[in-house]
């Protein structure tokens, strides 16, 4: 289906989870199979016409003006082989669906906090999930890609047989095709050990902070200090207040996991205390993300430590959601084969988040105030919006995997047709 500006369901099917970034597209292509896919990407080709894709828009890097939006949230489907150990997905489907159709067999994706978030778009610029620590980004269990490339071609993807775009595909987000499906191992994970502690006392982000200088890799934790507006639909002990929230997966036992976190529930008292044995399929309840489309702000900075001093920097924004997510582990590790997700070595991550299409400053002051922390890289999925500069898309990568990716898309996209994404320019 083909939609112009003309048409009464343009602005519906533009507009995605983030609202401070719509694409503004000279006609969309709402496609529901691969074929649908070659045909736009055909169209846009033998037009010199920008290419923008979107499953529920969540990640948006900056508008399109003009040109192709192909819209693949029709193009749903999941597939799980349990004697495999994987899944495969269509372009358009969200975690939730991948989430629920693994389960019957006691296995679970490398999903994130929100499971309404496409499977595609996150898994393809990294994917930082809630066992993250054990497994490592979901761009490092991908097993093939199915893409319809620059010159309208539709191909399967694999180490074997196109390792350099096979490469990019997983971290280089959709600076190198269209992807149609994905298939990606899957893990023996029933249950957590998780849910969050709530306090009011800003300084259990330093509880949090010393407490996960010895954590084992089983454990994947952030903590978030959350500005609640009073409304009805929040728990009464957060409702008005600013709350830290510590956010807990464990894949342990129920026992190591209260040994663990005791450590935390000594700091004090707690508004809420959510922590116990959860299934897989109820993961999302660790984060209780926001469901509803709203126009938001990100900004990030990538920690080689997190001191008293660099948690200290958040205590006076008060109007933001400050967020601490602890890496390391298996995320530090380049993985079985190799792909283009950068900055290994962030300890850390320090994210600001803020309501409204406007950036206050305190996105700017928060990144001046980490900077003598800083490793100067960023995380592609946490570039999007205003944020979503040349500069920062470019130290989301080695300075070699820049060249190298650089030098894939002269070769593959040398008219740089995909670009209204996390645009890598062809080597000028």
């Amino acid at each position: 289906m083909n939609i112009t500006a003309d048409h009464e369901s343009y602005d519906r099917e533009r507009t995605g989870f983030q609202l401070a970034v719509r694409h503004r597209p000279e006609v969309i292509f709402a496609v529901e199979s691969a074929a649908d896919v070659r045909t736009a990407v055909a169209h846009a080709a033998a037009r010199d016409l920008p290419v923008a894709v979107q499953a529920t828009g969540h990640g948006v890097p900056h508008p399109g003006e003009g040109g192709v939006l192909i819209t693949t949230s029709r193009l749903t489907g999941v597939r799980v082989d349990p004697e495999a150990g994987t899944a495969w997905v269509a372009a358009g489907t969200r975690w939730r669906q991948v989430v629920e159709a693994a389960a019957p067999y006691g296995l679970a994706p490398l999903s994130g906090s929100a499971p309404d978030v496409s499977v595609v778009g996150y898994t393809l610029g990294g994917g930082l999930g809630i066992m993250a620590r054990q497994y490592g980004y979901a761009a490092d269990h991908v097993r093939a890609v199915e893409v319809v490339t620059a010159d309208a071609e539709h191909r399967r993807v694999t180490a074997d047989d196109d390792t350099d775009l096979f490469w990019a595909l997983r971290g280089g987000r959709g600076a190198f095709g269209v992807v149609t499906g994905l298939e990606f191992d899957l893990f023996p994970v029933r249950t957590l050990y998780g849910g969050g502690l709530y306090f009011a006392d800003f300084d259990a982000v330093h509880a949090w902070r010393e407490w996960t200088a010895d954590l084992p890799e089983e454990l994947t934790t952030s903590v978030a200090v959350i500005p609640y507006p009073d409304v009805p639909a929040l728990p009464e002990p957060l409702r008005g207040r600013r709350v830290v929230h510590v956010r807990i997966a464990y894949t342990g036992t129920v026992a190591d996991g209260e040994d663990l976190v005791a450590p935390l529930r000594a700091f004090g008292p707690r508004l809420l205390d959510t922590l116990g044995e959860l299934p897989y399929s109820r993961s999302e309840t660790i984060y209780n993300d926001p469901t509803e489309p709203a126009a938001v702000q990100g900004s990030h900075t990538l920690l080689h430590t997190l001191p008293p001093e660099a948690v200290e920097t958040a205590r006076a924004a008060t109007e933001a959601v400050v967020e601490f997510r602890h890496l390391g582990g298996a995320l530090a590790r380049d993985p079985k084969t190799p792909n283009a997700v950068g900055n290994r070595d962030a300890a850390y991550l320090a994210q600001r988040i803020t309501r409204g299409a406007d950036v206050p400053d305190v996105h700017a002051h928060l990144e001046k105030e980490l900077r003598p922390w800083a490793t100067g890289g960023q995380m592609l999925n946490f570039v999007s919006a205003a944020h979503a500069t040349p500069e920062a898309i470019k130290a989301a990568f080695t300075e070699e995997d820049y060249a190298r990716l650089q030098h894939l898309k002269s070769v593959r996209d040398p008219a740089n047709l995909l670009r209204h994404t996390h645009t890598i320019p062809p080597r000028g």
